[in-house]
């Protein structure tokens, strides 16, 4: 599997392929998503890639198609797109659409802008099926964050998301003891080297969904 680093124009090459691989994940337990989603995805990161500092990763399948035979899953194929990563640097007026307005209502103003404006927000993260396991997803994540400024990345995530949770703990990020609120179940992560990590603000709650939920 070979990992390759986007700017926004580069990513309508592999545009297609980040689609598929879209549905085949969001379409899954815990998110649920209509496959017709994927198509909304696709359209959306037309515009995300022009976002100032945005930044993209993709994995390809490393195997080989010659023999004409059809066996072997996608992953395999080369030029096979079998995950992606986005992320984008958060303005330095917190935005207030999407799910932002929750997010400073949970963090409070002043850790909003602290923390997070100015920082790289890793907007999505997939791997096919067929692909996990095999350490795609970790070199996809290093790939979109390794220029974080200061070290500042962030990410939100479903606490429904057992699998994610997991892999992210295991990667060193840190799920910031609060909810979302308005939108059932998110949680924020801050980087391994973000400096709002350290101490109490930082520690890895318990697995308990109730107990990241704010009311």
């Amino acid at each position: 599997m070979r990992v390759l680093r986007l700017d926004g124009a580069g990513v309508p090459a592999y545009a297609d392929g980040m689609r598929r691989v879209y549905a085949d994940v969001f379409s899954a337990p815990p998110w649920n998503e209509d496959p017709s989603e994927a198509s909304r995805y696709a359209e959306r990161l037309a515009a995300d890639a022009g976002r100032p500092g945005f930044t993209a990763a993709v994995g390809l399948g490393a195997g080989s198609a010659g023999d004409g035979s059809g066996s072997g899953s996608a992953a395999e194929l080369p030029g096979t797109v079998a995950g992606f990563a986005t992320a984008w640097i958060t303005p330095d007026v917190f935005p207030a659409d999407r799910s932002y307005g929750h997010v400073a209502r949970a963090l409070g103003p002043e850790r909003a802008g602290a923390w997070l404006c100015g920082a790289l927000e890793v907007d999505e993260l997939a791997v096919a099926p067929a692909a996990r396991g095999t350490g795609l997803g970790a070199a996809l994540l290093a790939a979109v964050t390794e220029t974080a400024p200061g070290g500042r990345c962030w990410l939100l995530t479903s606490v429904r998301a057992e699998a994610a949770l997991r892999f992210y703990r295991r990667a060193g990020w840190h799920r910031v003891p609060v909810g979302v609120p308005g939108r059932a179940g998110l949680v924020v992560l801050l980087g391994p080297g973000h400096p709002g990590a350290a101490g109490p603000a930082g520690r890895w709650l318990p697995e308990n969904p109730c107990c990241a939920l704010v009311s």
